[in-house]
């Protein structure tokens, strides 16, 4: 087993970020260091270029995981650190081509020199560190346009550093750089991606959930919680804003056609999270919206849904289809869970068959009838605020209720 003594991490699009690079690359070595956190022997190291992740015997496999879910990770490479010599430099790059070489590859060795009063230039290094391997492995077979396995040795000012392997990471911008927005989380599959879409532009959410007791049962409320854990893995903790919703829901049923039942509730939902948005210093609501999907989402009805707030209201799943967004669930661990049934306040009170293509006039109209701000107030007297980490459950914790109490 080779004994990596760093990584090295390419920061990709942050090049891009001229004078605000440095805050960038702070911002994600502090998104760094907190997921590495307890690894406390592991040093990091943001420089102009790339990122040093020193790690003092820490296991890079483990390392590995948590780096995978960091968002403005390009690539990255796990390295050994040898002294400025060409035996040092051979005698590594042997001993990582042993632990990754298997029969049938190809290679090339691929040289950066950034101390250009180095002794070889980028050339000799390559043909000297290939001639070593020829010396002294077999099997081995040169090919410089697309090689199995590309050994990496860049010349730096302070060493020497040697890598065999390039490792993609999630790429985006890092969480926190883009400012705070508040997101619509239902406990569906497509308000999840949109999540996690936003978060890898750089942007900071905290989840505000409708609830409606004894509509909707607390598993429903665990589960839209356990969601949040799982998005933490990719930003750290967020807060999850509960918000009780029966009374507006009843009270429009009660007094509005069934036609525009679904329309006023996502007016009321949107007011509320302008509100909270305001109160806790975001800039924009994001929610999982996906153009024509369902009744509530077609563009009358966004039209119609809309006309309650001036603040920018971000759909990043809105040109996605189902099988398209099922697949990033999947991908990122949140489909399995939100396909467990326990209906959301949407569903406990969606009408038979709602206005497709609402009229704006007509949605301002009926909800002219209800006392809005004292709605609106009391649903946000009642919310509850929970900071939740990540992969925190809640529903095994309801289960476990349920067994105490039969």
């Amino acid at each position: 087993m080779v004994q990596y003594t760093e990584i090295l991490v390419r920061y990709g699009e942050l090049s891009t970020k001229g004078k605000n690079r440095k805050d960038f690359i702070g911002r994600l070595a502090g998104n760094v260091e907190r997921v590495l956190r307890d690894f406390p022997q592991v040093k990091i190291h943001p420089r102009h270029d790339r990122m040093h992740i020193v790690l003092n015997g820490a296991p890079f496999e483990e390392v590995d995981k948590r780096l995978k879910k960091v968002f403005g990770i390009q690539t990255y490479s796990p390295s050994i650190k040898v002294e400025k010599n060409i035996e040092a430099i051979e005698e590594t790059s042997l001993e990582l081509m042993k632990a990754t070489f298997k029969p049938g590859m190809t290679f090339k060795v691929n040289t950066r020199r950034g101390d250009h009063k180095f002794e070889y230039d980028t050339n000799q290094i390559n043909n000297m560190v290939g001639d070593y391997l020829f010396k002294n492995m077999d099997g081995l077979k040169a090919e410089m346009k697309h090689p199995d396995i590309v050994l990496r040795v860049e010349v730096r000012q302070d060493a020497v550093y040697i890598s065999s392997e390039l490792l993609h990471g999630i790429g985006g911008m890092p969480v926190g750089t883009a400012g705070k927005a508040i997101m619509m989380l239902s406990g569906g599959i497509d308000s999840p991606v949109a999540s996690y879409l936003a978060m890898k532009r750089g942007v900071e959410i905290e989840m505000v959930h409708f609830f409606s007791p004894p509509y909707t049962t607390e598993k429903a409320l665990a589960k839209a919680k356990e969601l949040t854990g799982i998005l933490a893995n990719y930003s750290g903790k967020i807060n999850f804003i509960a918000v009780p919703f029966a009374e507006i829901q009843e009270t429009i049923k009660e007094k509005l056609p069934e036609g525009y039942l679904m329309t006023v509730q996502r007016r009321f939902m949107l007011r509320l999270a302008d509100i909270i948005r305001e109160k806790r210093g975001g800039l924009a609501i994001f929610n999982g919206e996906s153009v024509g999907q369902v009744a509530s989402q077609t563009l009358e009805s966004m039209v119609a849904i809309n006309d309650v707030t001036t603040t920018p209201v971000l759909r990043p799943v809105a040109t996605m289809d189902k099988t398209e967004i099922i697949a990033r669930a999947e991908e990122i661990g949140t489909f399995d869970l939100s396909i467990q049934p326990f209906e959301d306040c949407c569903t406990i009170f969606a009408p038979p068959r709602p206005k497709t293509k609402p009229k704006l006039d007509k949605a301002r109209e009926y909800e002219a009838r209800l006392d809005v701000d004292g709605l609106i107030q009391r649903a946000l007297d009642g919310i509850e605020i929970t900071p939740i980490h990540a992969n925190q459950k809640f529903l095994a914790d309801k289960a476990e209720e349920d067994l105490n109490l039969l």
